[in-house]
């Protein structure tokens, strides 16, 4: 890959990601405080667990992408509240970073569990990452007791023919 086409690609999808980080912090705001450890099965994640690892894995492989190695760092946050404050006080100045890169750090190869890709094969892995967990985290919301926001359009919850 070229210079210039790892340039364009990394500025498409640090857009995306920006553009879906929005979208993300919509729902993590959705979680209601008050049946923070609703699961629909025993296999999944409670969903402040869900809440908290959807936050820290946008910045894991920001943050990886612009080091040039993962590291795992879980955060402790106890509350929906705590996701939304944690996630503002981190993503945009990794997106700035990742913005930032120039062409050689896209194209280096990166080494995270079994796989080894291209730096900019981990930014498409973070929007794919992101959007699954966000919609399993968005089904959890109304049996939380929650709204479900607006995402790709209108949801029952919010925007054109909402129900209050």
């Amino acid at each position: 890959m070229t210079n210039e086409a790892a340039k364009i690609l990394g500025d498409f999808l640090v857009a995306q990601i920006r553009q879906e980080s929005a979208t993300t912090r919509k729902v993590l705001a959705a979680v209601p405080a008050g049946n923070t450890e609703y699961k629909p099965s025993e296999k999944c994640m409670g969903g402040l667990q869900l809440a908290t690892h959807i936050a820290a894995a946008d910045a894991f492989f920001l943050r990886g992408v612009i080091d040039g190695e993962f590291k795992w760092e879980q955060p402790d946050l106890k509350t929906p509240d705590e996701v939304v404050a944690w996630y503002d006080a981190q993503l945009p100045a990794l997106l700035d970073a990742a913005a930032a890169l120039p062409p050689e750090k896209l194209t280096k190869p990166l080494k995270f569990a079994i796989f080894e890709l291209p730096a900019l094969d981990y930014l498409t892995m973070s929007l794919k990452h992101t959007i699954h967990h966000r919609g399993q985290l968005s089904a959890y919301l109304r049996p939380m007791g929650g709204k479900v926001p607006s995402i790709y359009g209108p949801s029952a919850d919010e925007g054109i023919g909402a129900n209050a």
